[in-house]
């Protein structure tokens, strides 16, 4: 079985294209799930929360 290469490179645009949208669709709804709230608060305020010292 033998493809051409424009069907290889169609075929590997389209892939690439759809599965680029399915991976944002699913890195948006992992942020945005309302579970994971609390953990994103927590790591956006954990580095404010620790003092700024030289170590002794």
């Amino acid at each position: 079985m033998e493809f051409a290469h424009n069907t290889l490179v169609w075929f590997s645009k389209s892939f690439g294209l759809f599965y680029l949208i399915a991976l944002s669709i699913v890195v948006v709804a992992y942020t945005y799930w309302p579970s994971k709230k609390k953990r994103f608060d927590q790591a956006a305020t954990s580095i404010i929360d620790d003092e700024d010292r030289p170590w002794r």
